[in-house]
């Protein structure tokens, strides 16, 4: 029997709709975004999120950062429902890495340590945690100084990335980390998620789209499709090669069968 951590998160019957007025005849129009998601997450999960383009996977991390609040449904952590929680106080738990964050016009190295300052970390601890964090993700010196417009896309992901990390929250939703990284890297980036829970005790939730990053990371696997969760299987229960032809069959096939 599989033996589990105590549960960090959980989510009871969570749907999120848009609704939308038309410009003709002023009535609302509702897009279903996520439907009826349940599931839970425990203390060191490390999960993967992935589905075809449009499945709700971006939209499932900003509920859980609570950017997004469910039209219906709870959402709770470690047992108390968020809305029971102050979005502050929330956030100090849960940081999210969306795909690109703005630096708000500061320089890499201000961007780094702007939420440690927030949370009142004295200056020795701060650069400590800033040392530690570009050496381990071979960040050059030289980035340090430079702005946003001063880098490519790629080193901007991998500051971004950064920016998460020295928090060394208790959660960790990270969108699309390597969707701009070269295989090295990618893998260099996983190789230090992995490390997370041994050495801070940090829960990861990812979306990725590319299988082979997810299945070198992920001890849990959620799969989304038009919004519904389709399958929450640990890893070791995953058949990789039937899940690359199910995904690429979906993206162009409504009709999918996992």
């Amino acid at each position: 029997m599989e033996t589990k951590q105590p549960t960090l998160l959980q989510l009871e019957q969570v749907s999120l709709v848009e609704k939308l007025t038309t410009q003709t005849k002023h009535s609302l129009t509702v897009y279903p975004i996520l439907q009826d998601i349940s599931f839970k997450i425990y203390e060191g999960d490390r999960v993967a999120i992935v589905g075809p383009t449009g499945a709700g996977k971006s939209y499932l991390l900003r509920l859980l950062n609570r950017l997004w609040e469910p039209t219906s449904g709870k959402i709770y952590l470690k047992n108390q429902e968020y809305r029971q929680i102050p979005v502050i106080e929330l956030r100090q738990s849960i940081t999210l890495v969306a795909q690109e964050t703005k630096l708000l016009g500061m320089n890499v190295k201000d961007a780094l340590i702007y939420p440690l300052k927030l949370r009142n970390l004295p200056k020795p601890q701060i650069e400590e945690r800033l040392s530690y964090w570009i050496e381990q993700l071979d960040i050059p010196n030289d980035w340090l100084n430079r702005t946003e417009t001063q880098l490519s896309v790629g080193q901007r992901q991998l500051v971004n990335l950064v920016r998460g990390l020295v928090i060394q929250p208790k959660i960790l939703l990270l969108d699309e980390p390597t969707s701009n990284l070269d295989l090295v890297t990618a893998e260099r980036v996983i190789k230090i998620l992995n490390q997370l829970y041994e050495k801070h005790q940090t829960t990861i939730c990812m979306v990725n789209h590319q299988l082979n990053i997810a299945k070198m990371f992920c001890t849990r696997l959620l799969y989304l499709q038009q919004g519904r969760l389709i399958t929450n299987q640990t890893a070791s229960q995953i058949n990789w090669n039937n899940l690359q032809e199910n995904l690429q069959q979906a993206e162009t096939d409504d009709d999918f069968e996992f």
